[in-house]
This record gives structure tokens, sequence and C-alpha cells, in this order.
């Protein structure tokens, strides 16, 4: 059977053997030939199968595999740097059982050099470290000066999110499946760089506004859920709020979004709306969407009871918008607009801090500018370290 679990199984029975048994020894090569044989199989029927190990998840391609949840070898994988798995093209028996053993000395923590990794890509397999997805590439994408990532970087995850828009707006239900796809690259992006714990995309054109702002508050969500203690689980749920927090907006029309002047009273309750658009949109497609469509619905609301939608009585937000609330404003404030400069970092720091307790919640402002300023040092370290010293194997 030509499937991914089939190949996992065996590629797994292979690498226990390998450190068992001499080479020859008829159970080596019975279990190398096995593992062989399934990616054979599976090259045949998808041309390019890849496997993403991350956070106790097995992926295959975009696709989660639920049966190797908090798999022993795909956690073993994950922690010896070996994070995915990429085959280019078939490979021979020969090629396959040298894999196995560059695999086997990784996990056995043996360094390998660059040009071993280079000869192993060579080979039609290609391992290592996640990086940002996009050009099918496992090398790690090095961020550029500004600490910002260009917008072609997740051109995979750009193209699904304006994908899930266009079916939204044609009255489709949001693809849940979809979502849970860009959150999870999104979070293999967050992690995929020593020095880069929060990739934010720049803009080429302010017509991708809505799809990249909603990329980067995905992004600041879940590191600032991160920062604050919550679990795996919590992060993603957040990941996925943050995503579509504005989901609302792609039926707004695109003159009154890039309006370099002041709104009209008509064209501010149409932008007003879209929390409540949102959160219908949401609701209407998932039961498991309850999160991102309370997110939605309220991630304009202030603290001190302003913002919009009013609510019809008084309440706290969830704690949950409260989050989601800091990081859109910040990126929102970073990003150019037709009617107004990016702010720069700090300008934004001292407007969160001089705003927390009205509109946004103290501790959230707090958390999230030590977390940002963290970020700030870790990429003006990586940029000061050497070539090789900045070099991921």
């Amino acid at each position: 059977m030509n499937d991914p679990s089939t190949f996992l199984h065996s590629f797994a029975q292979a690498l226990s053997v390998l450190s068992l048994y001499p080479e020859g020894h008829p159970s080596r090569e019975r279990a190398i030939d096995a593992a062989h044989g399934a990616l054979h199989e599976l090259t045949g029927a998808d041309g390019k199968p890849t496997f993403t190990f991350l956070d106790g998840e097995v992926v295959y391609g975009r696709d989660p595999l639920r049966d190797f949840k908090d798999w022993d070898w795909g956690c073993k994988l994950a922690g010896a740097g070996i994070e995915r798995l990429q085959v280019e093209r078939s490979v021979s028996r020969d090629e396959f059982e040298g894999f196995l053993q560059e695999l086997g000395a990784r996990l056995l923590m043996s360094s390998a050099t660059t040009s071993e990794n280079r000869q192993m890509r060579s080979l039609g397999i290609r391992f290592g470290s996640v990086g940002v997805q996009g050009q099918s590439s496992i090398e790690v994408l090095r961020p550029a000066a500004t600490g910002t990532l260009d917008a072609t970087s997740l051109a995979e995850e750009l193209d699904t999110l304006r994908w899930l828009q266009s079916e939204v707006q044609s009255d489709r239900d949001v693809p849940l499946i979809e979502v849970e796809a860009i959150v999870r690259s999104l979070s293999v992006a967050m992690h995929s760089e020593r020095g880069m714990v929060l990739p934010l995309l720049q803009l080429k054109e302010f017509d991708q506004y809505t799809t990249t702002h909603s990329l980067n508050v995905s992004v600041l969500a879940m590191g600032l859920a991160e920062s604050i203690g919550c679990r795996k689980k919590e992060v993603r749920a957040l990941g996925m709020a943050g995503l579509l927090h504005d989901l609302g907006k792609i039926r707004i029309p695109i003159q009154i979004l890039t309006k370099p002047g002041k709104l009209s009273a008509e064209e501010r309750l149409i932008i007003n709306k879209h929390p409540v658009d949102g959160a219908r949109m949401i609701l209407q497609s998932d039961d498991d969407l309850d999160l991102p469509a309370v997110v939605a619905y309220e991630h304009h609301m202030m603290l001190d009871g302003g913002g919009y939608p009013t609510p019809h009585y008084g309440r706290d937000t969830a704690l949950a918008s409260r989050l989601v609330h800091v990081c859109d404003v910040f990126d929102a404030l970073r990003t150019e607009r037709p009617y107004r400069e990016a702010w720069e970092a700090d300008t934004v720091f001292a407007y969160l801090m001089e705003r927390a307790g009205v509109e946004f919640d103290p501790a959230m402002v707090k958390a999230f500018i030590e977390m940002m300023r963290e970020s700030q040092t870790k990429v003006r370290t990586l940029h000061e370290a050497t070539p090789a010293e900045a070099d991921l194997s």
C-alpha cells in the first residue's frame, strides 16, 4: 500500500535495526529493503513526498497524520534537528541506505559537515531543520537586515490564505483544514531560526494588506501566547484566531480599505461592521472555530468599554481577544498605509504603554513589548555573528 503510514512504520523499523545489526545481516537487509520499497511506491504515487516533524506532530505534505501524534521517532528526529524529510526523486537502494546511515549518525549526536549535507541532498532526499516554506526549500532563510522577511518568503501561505478568503467571499464555509495548515506552517517559520523568533512580512503592495496583516497577527499572537506560558494547543488556537480576526474585511470594497483621505460616515459604518460580519462567517463554518469567532467579534473592543461593536451589556472581553488586540494594533501601526507612514517600533511601544489600562490590557502590553524587545536583540545578535556562526546545518 503506497501510503505515508506504511512508509513511516517501515522507516522506523529500518532505523531501529540499523544500530543493532552489522552490514549484510539478513534482518538489517530485509528492513532496509522494506523501507526502500515503501518509499519507492510513495514517490511513484506522490512525486515528492514531504514529512515534517514538529511539536509532537507528523505532517505529510500539509496534512497532519493523526495516528502519529507524539510518535516517538518523530520526536527523536525533531530533537536531532531533523524536522523535515523531502524526497525529490526516486532513489536507489544504495542511496537510501546511505541516507539511513546519515540519519542514524545524526540521531547518535554525530555532527555532519556542510559538504555532507550537500551530498545527501544531491542524492535526492533532503533533510534538516525546517526553514520558511514557499519554494520547497529546507535551507533556513536568514532574516533581512530589518528583522523581517519579504512577503515572497511565505508565498505558499499567502496564496493559501488568499484562496481561503476567496472561498469565504464566495459564500463558502471557512475551510478549517486550510486554517490549521497555515497556522502550522507559520509555527514552523517561527521556530526555524535561532535568532528570528517572529518573522514578520513586509508588504509589496497595499492591496495585500488584509492577507499579509492576518499572517503577521497570527505569528505575533502565537509568539505572545508562548511568552505568557500558554500550552501548545492554546498557542495554535490563538494563531487561528489571529489569522481569522479580520475575515470580515474581505467583503469591504478595496476602495474603502485603501482610501487615502478621511472616511465618510457611511464608509466608517461599513468598516465598523467587519467584526460582526467576520464572527458570523466563522460561526457559520465550523464549531471548532468558536474562539476565532469570539476574537473576530471583540478584537476592536477596548478595555474601558470603548471601540466597536458596542456590546448590548457591559462585560469583559475574552483574554484571547485582548491578546490579539495588542498584536493587531502593533502590526497595523508598523505598516505603511495610504494615509500615513509606518510607525517605528519604539513609537508603537510608547503608544501601547500610553493606552494600557484604557484600550489595552496592561499585562498583555507588558508581555508583548518584552517579547518584541527580546526578539529584536536576537535579530541583532544573529546579524552581528560571523557567517560560520550564523549558519545552521
